[in-house]
């Protein structure tokens, strides 16, 4: 397997508590999915995830090669757990990138700080 996309961010977790504060679910269900949605929000500090998820959606339109543009939306980006480290879920014009560029897996790691949420995504081809 080869590395053919790789992106990273950082996000400021306090800036995305005062989003969420100022706009609710207006913000959260235009970026977020229900799911992801649901998990931030079963958390003690629910900003901190919220916050992670963001940077790990900006790393994957990083990885991907076309930020946010190209018919890729935030939601077309979903992180899911599924009892091990956080994963990958495309959908969308996230999903047709990822074909069209030759991926066959990803990597997503995500971690914080008090003030900071940081994701790497490594996209995996043949």
């Amino acid at each position: 397997m080869n590395i053919i996309g790789l992106g990273i961010d950082a996000t400021d977790i306090p800036r995305i508590a005062d989003t969420i504060k100022r706009y609710g679910e207006r913000f959260t269900h235009r970026i977020f999915t229900e799911g992801e949605v649901a998990y931030c929000m079963r958390r003690r500090e629910p900003a901190i995830h919220f916050a992670g998820r963001f940077a790990a959606k900006e790393a994957t339109m990083k990885a991907l090669g076309t930020g946010h543009s190209q018919g890729v939306l935030w939601r077309d980006v979903e992180v899911v757990r599924r009892g091990g480290p956080p994963q990958l879920r495309l959908h969308g014009g996230a999903a047709r990138r990822f074909e069209a560029m030759g991926g066959r897996s990803s990597l997503l790691t995500i971690t914080h700080s008090d003030a900071l949420a940081l994701a790497q995504v490594l996209i995996l081809g043949a």
